[in-house]
């Protein structure tokens, strides 16, 4: 029973654990969608209910102090819209690929969740991505849409003739650049 000073369950208590896991039968839903199925649940139980404090569902600090602060609701309102600039503006489906070349801003986990919430295809890409990287991550994902920052543009711009498959370029930042499409205008 004891190993060196260490408890050790039997191969009886084992298998009598096991056992009792397996009696707990829960149903599995055929389909799980994250942001249905737990954001706007969670939203649900904040909202209406009142069972849920309106915590925060996300919270974002950047190095100045500037601070993004988003409950259940709000989260769940602004993937929606998101998930529109997706499927309307960008013409992407389900099943489509989406990079995303940003800093850690707010929008990255805005988009995730709205990639979720449609079944587009999110594939995250560090900001420190070369433009060579970027040409390889899009002729290899065959990805349909590239989401940047302002700053990181110029470089997605210098490979994108060498992409195929990329149909539409969405933009987060202040600014405008032509043949782009601005996350926060479109929002």
């Amino acid at each position: 029973r004891s190993f060196h000073g260490c408890n050790r369950l039997l191969t009886s208590q084992i298998i009598s654990h096991y056992d009792s896991i397996n009696q707990y039968k829960k149903e599995l839903p055929e389909y799980f969608n994250f942001a249905s199925d737990v954001l706007d649940e969670w939203s649900q139980l904040e909202k209406v209910d009142g069972r849920k404090p309106a915590n925060p569902a996300f919270w974002w600090v950047n190095e100045e102090g500037e601070e993004v602060k988003w409950s259940f609701e709000e989260l769940g309102f602004l993937s929606r819209k998101a998930a529109n600039v997706l499927s309307e503006a960008c013409g992407l489906q389900r099943g489509d690929r989406v990079i995303a070349v940003l800093p850690r801003v707010p929008e990255w986990w805005l988009l995730s969740v709205a990639c979720m919430r449609t079944g587009i295809v999110f594939v995250p890409g560090t900001s420190q991505l070369t433009a060579k990287d970027i040409l390889y991550r899009l002729q290899a994902s065959k990805a349909k849409c590239i989401i940047t920052s302002d700053t990181l543009a110029p470089a997605v711009e210098s490979v994108v003739p060498g992409s195929q498959f990329l149909k539409s370029k969405l933009i987060v930042g202040k600014g405008s650049r032509d043949g782009w499409l601005n996350l926060r205008e479109l929002l």
